[in-house]
């Protein structure tokens, strides 16, 4: 009982901050709501202004429903995923597993930037392993296909995912700040902000290369071939940074054939992918005798 109190507590807890926000209640810096909206702007107008790929339009193919996937991830979904992470948490508490036992170097004492620095790259890496079990793993890629359905590349298909994803992502990311002795410094929000930011930009219709820094910041030209339909070199697929590049340079899962960016996107059998959001939320979970990976 107490941890379903636990639970629905937490959950109103964000129902109610993600009001608040809206309505301009809540601190500029801790906003992720405008936050989030303000970044899809911006990034979206210099799509507009500096188009790489020239004809494709600006609203593309699938515009709405990745915009609708950015607020279903970022919050609706991200309420349960809360509190039911919340309550995992306590469960380890009372098994007296706590974030000290799991802790391999406390950062609390360091200077703030530092901290943030080493929470970045931390998280990142994290999310890079995970993404590449998500190319490995049969059942898992099942879910990741929705996000590699998208036919044409924009800011907003960043955040179009199958909330299963979540469920995994969540907990490693939860693994990786406990690696940190539990700490999250009040000034993560920065953090959040900036991988938001680089995540759309990857996604978008800009051509970045960011010259020698491409080395260690992931890039729309380089994040383009991971969406590619045919990916020549690797069998599960190339180029899983997420915010930094650094990672696939140095486990050699870096490929970037030219740069004119006018490829397929997609992988064989995408058109097996439904193609409104409800059909998607269940997509996964129906046996397919074509599991196929890129």
């Amino acid at each position: 009982m107490e941890y379903f109190q636990e639970f629905f507590k937490i959950l109103n807890g964000s129902i109610n901050w993600t009001f608040k926000s809206v309505l301009f209640d809540v601190p500029w810096n801790e906003n992720y709501f405008w936050g989030l909206i303000i970044i899809s702007i911006v990034v979206w107008g210099l799509e507009i202004l500096f188009p790489w790929r020239k004809e494709q339009k600006i609203l593309r193919k699938d515009f709405w429903l990745d915009g609708f996937y950015m607020f279903f991830n970022f919050f609706i979904f991200s309420f349960t995923i809360s509190g039911f992470y919340h309550v995992l948490q306590l469960f380890f508490s009372d098994a007296g597993i706590s974030e000290k036992s799991l802790a391999i170097i406390d950062i609390s004492l360091w200077p703030i930037w530092l901290q943030c620095l080493v929470f970045f790259i931390v998280l990142d890496f994290v999310q890079w392993i995970t993404h590449i079990l998500l190319h490995r793993i049969p059942i898992l890629w099942q879910f990741h296909k929705v996000h590699h359905s998208v036919k044409e590349m924009g800011f907003s298909a960043h955040l179009r995912y199958h909330w299963m994803e979540n469920i995994l992502y969540k907990p490693m990311k939860t693994f990786g700040i406990m690696i940190l002795g539990g700490f999250e410094p009040e000034q993560a929000y920065i953090v959040h902000f900036i991988a938001i930011t680089i995540g759309h930009l990857n996604h978008s219709n800009i051509k970045i290369s960011w010259g020698p820094l491409k080395y260690i910041l992931n890039n729309p030209i380089m994040h383009l071939y991971h969406h590619a339909y045919a990916i020549p070199k690797k069998r599960f697929g190339i180029n899983f940074g997420i915010s930094l590049s650094v990672w696939d340079y140095l486990f050699k899962t870096n490929h970037i054939p030219e740069t004119e960016g006018k490829i397929k996107l997609g992988f064989p059998g995408d058109e097996d992918i439904p193609s409104d959001f409800l059909s998607q939320l269940t997509y996964g979970f129906k046996s397919n005798k074509k599991v196929n990976k890129i």
